[in-house]
């Protein structure tokens, strides 16, 4: 059984939000939310909220899970649209400031068997 999450357009960089993407990857829930407990990085937060309803979907999906079962499949970080904006600089010059914004996708199933 698989339980898919998506988020669209959040801000930030999506290579930021790689780095803790890539620290969760293929691990168990429980040790995956260990992690994006104790991280440092603004992008913890959003990971962490989109696995809560990937779990929460698998819930729905089947009734009953254990969510000591379940594991991070495959959690995949795309670039979103970037708004572009102008700072002005010294003697009339100006340049492009990139506000970027990503898209997360994570998909959670059961224990794979050996």
């Amino acid at each position: 059984m698989e339980a898919i999450a998506r988020i669209k357009n959040q801000k930030g960089s999506p290579r930021k939000v790689r780095l803790v993407a890539d620290l969760i990857r293929n691990k168990r829930v429980d040790d995956a939310r260990d992690i994006l407990n104790f991280s440092k990085k603004r992008a913890a937060r959003s990971i962490l909220k989109i696995l809560d309803s990937a779990v929460a979907n698998a819930a729905t999906k089947s009734g009953k899970v254990e969510i000591d079962k379940l594991y991070i499949n495959k959690i995949t970080v795309d670039e979103g649209i970037t708004m572009k904006r102008w700072r002005s600089r010294a003697m009339g010059r100006a340049d492009m400031i990139f506000k970027r914004t990503h898209h997360i996708a994570l998909s959670v199933t059961d224990e794979m068997e050996d």
